[in-house]
């Protein structure tokens, strides 16, 4: 799976322009899945089982990832931009960027700091005040290269470090997805559907339209979710640890999640010896409010990978837990349909 997910990592997805991700995606999964790309642009996955399990069960993970947008060209050929989903700033001054189709690079920059008021050196920067420089002399220069709404991906490597430990970005929530492909691979005892989403960081549009569709009695949604286990954060408020297994949430700040089958999927994990963790916050959200409301409504259970540095050119992810989250997806599969 290690060699799959970097190379779904360095993928340019931002959300809306998700197409190379679910291209690759589509390659991977189509000799054991029938499937479509319906006009939201997710891939819905088809796995036919031994047998038509009692309910319908859609297991999601979204293949967008968080970047910046193109907003206005100036006239040194620098380029003001958005947001693309939750960013922090902090996390952006410096970096490098890949812009557009064609992946040119370029250095999110911001006034220096002797050019500073004291006022400004004492905040961190807004979006406003940062820009891209890809080397252009001017804006008819830049123009030639650049669109308005052109994405711009953070630029940075796929890195195994530590004792099992990897680095990339966009692991969020390519992790999911390659979890979803591995799943599909496999020879399973029902029937399920998987989607790979798009507009999940910006709208949860891709998980609304997948479930609208598919229906589902129960969705399950793969995720990634901040794990804060470092230095100077106090054990009640890391919500998460990396290393301790895939994590079930009781309810984020978009869902309350189906309380009898957050219970069940607890009690399965440990009767299976797979390790599994609650987060420990109502924080953050997902696709999940967006599945629970379509159509006629499902029960959802959401299912996250512990990340450190969340929505960063660096998300941290540790393979067993990787592996954890397989393993528990599996034993979903073989359970929820009955």
């Amino acid at each position: 799976m290690l060699e799959l997910l970097q190379e779904l990592s360095l993928l340019p997805g931002v959300s809306g322009r998700e197409d190379l991700v679910r291209e690759r995606i589509a390659r991977e999964v189509a000799p054991y899945a029938q499937c479509r790309t319906d006009p939201s642009g997710n891939l819905i996955a088809y796995k036919k089982g031994a047998q038509t399990g009692a309910k319908t069960v859609l297991f999601s993970a979204h293949m967008d990832e968080v970047g910046f947008i193109v907003t206005y060209i100036e006239e040194s050929g620098l380029l003001r931009f958005a947001a693309v989903g939750g960013i922090d700033t902090r996390v952006v001054v410096g970096k490098s960027v890949l812009v557009g189709d064609s992946g040119l690079y370029g250095v999110i920059g911001t006034k220096a700091i002797h050019m500073q008021s004291p006022g400004e050196r004492g905040k961190a920067p807004s979006m406003d005040d940062l820009y891209i420089d890809i080397g252009a002399s001017s804006k008819e220069e830049a123009e030639k290269a650049v669109h308005l709404g052109d994405r711009a991906k953070f630029a940075s490597s796929f890195e195994p470090f530590g004792k099992g430990m990897i680095k990339g970005p966009a692991l969020d929530d390519r992790a999911g997805c390659a979890v979803l492909i591995e799943l599909l691979k496999e020879d399973l005892p029902y029937d399920i559907v998987c989607a790979f989403t798009v507009q999940e960081e910006t709208s949860c549009l891709g998980g609304r339209t997948a479930a609208f569709g598919v229906n589902p009695d129960i969705g399950v949604i793969l995720e990634a979710t901040t794990a804060s286990d470092i230095a100077g954060v106090e054990p009640g408020k890391q919500v998460c640890q990396v290393g301790r297994g895939p994590v079930l949430s009781f309810m984020d700040r978009g869902t309350i999640y189906d309380f009898d089958l957050y219970c069940q999927a607890l009690a399965w994990a440990g009767e299976a010896g797979i390790p599994c963790q609650t987060k420990a916050a109502v924080a953050g959200g997902n696709e999940s409010r967006a599945v629970q409301s379509a159509a006629g409504g499902a029960k959802v259970l959401g299912l996250s990978l512990p990340c450190r540095y969340l929505h960063s050119p660096s998300c941290v992810l540790q393979m067993e837990d990787i592996e954890n989250d397989l393993a528990l997806v599996r034993l979903l599969a073989q359970r929820l349909p009955e």
